[in-house]
């Protein structure tokens, strides 16, 4: 069941996959309720992650499923035992997805539409290209000739390196984590773009800087606003982030930053989110773009919810629209 599954989205996805140049996809994710796992190809390696299954598996039932399943995967895709990763994957709370698991260092540089990512296969939950964003990449890739681009919360930095290769005049990447940052330095580098004064790193709490306002001067064209979907990390000035419970305040925060043409790309992995209009600081207004952003390897799902926000007095009307065609590339 599994096996004929795999190999027909296999049989599709690398068609699409070669005709868009991105050879990481998600190949699967949940789809036969039997089978709650997720697995995602990376150029010739498999991730796999593995769900809970029920509350009362045995660890000996659990290990005879997780041994059917990897030979489902294995006859399907024909993979090398030293190409296969396998990840458990639990309910997430504070920062234990972005944590290191391990130091095994099985680090591969892969592609995607042109541009080269470091990931790391071994040592982390995720391997530190969102797949999901990909399309929204793009869009962001499609407007930032010329711009000042902010990335917050930028995790290993993929969004300045597609802003960097659309043209922007300056990107400045915040995380709080400074091996993020090194991961997103070494992105940079891996697409022969320097790390200078155009396009510059900080290590900060994105919450606590946002909250201190912007110098004079600092402005930003595109602010791509993508935060935990919860956090409580005791190196964070507040006590807990919850995107569902303070996206109008981070987003009242991120508006001082941006331009009086800007756009902020605001977008969360929260399954459930949804924004209740009233609640949106009124000098703000914001475009639901998610539809738009969701590549053909998830369709059928929603990974994330992604909006487009600009001001609401702005001297001239931001166009919130989004090109179909680009949109729709994949």
């Amino acid at each position: 069941m599994l096996d004929n599954r795999l190999e027909k989205r296999m049989r599709h996805l690398q068609k699409w996959s070669r005709r868009i140049a991105a050879p990481c996809f998600r190949l699967y994710e949940r789809d036969i309720p039997e089978f709650p796992l997720v697995i995602d190809w990376y150029d010739g390696d498999v991730l796999v992650w593995f769900h809970p299954r029920t509350r009362d598996d045995t660890p000996e039932a659990e290990a005879a499923f997780h041994q059917l399943c990897l030979d489902h995967i294995h006859r399907a895709l024909q993979v090398d035992p030293s190409h296969l990763f396998i990840k458990h994957r639990q309910r997430q709370r504070g920062i234990a997805q972005y944590e290191r698991i391990g130091q095994t260092e099985v680090i591969r540089n892969v592609g995607e539409q042109g541009l080269k990512f470091e990931v790391n296969l071994s040592d982390y939950l995720d391997a530190g290209l969102f797949l999901d964003h990909r399309t929204t990449r793009s869009m962001v890739r499609e407007r930032s000739m010329g711009s000042r681009v902010l990335n917050l919360f930028a995790y290993t930095g993929s969004f300045t390196v597609y802003a960097a290769a659309g043209g922007a005049a300056s990107t400045l990447t915040v995380d709080m984590s400074n091996t993020y940052q090194e991961w997103s330095r070494r992105n940079m580098k891996l697409n022969g773009f320097e790390v200078d004064d155009a396009h510059r790193f900080v290590q900060a709490d994105c919450l606590q800087m946002l909250e201190a306002g912007p110098r004079a001067g600092d402005a930003f064209d595109i602010i791509v606003l993508d935060p935990p979907t919860f956090s409580n990390s005791k190196r964070m000035a507040v006590d807990s982030f919850s995107v569902e419970r303070d996206w109008p305040r981070l987003i009242e925060m991120t508006l001082p930053w941006l331009s009086p043409q800007g756009q902020i790309w605001f977008s969360t992995n929260a399954r459930g989110f949804s924004p209740a209009p009233e609640l949106l600081p009124q000098n703000a207004v914001m475009r639901d773009i998610t539809k738009y952003t969701i590549p053909e390897d998830f369709a059928g799902g929603t990974p994330h919810h992604a909006y487009l926000v600009a001001h609401a007095d702005a001297p001239r009307a931001v166009d919130l629209r989004v090109n179909r065609l680009s949109a729709n590339s994949d």
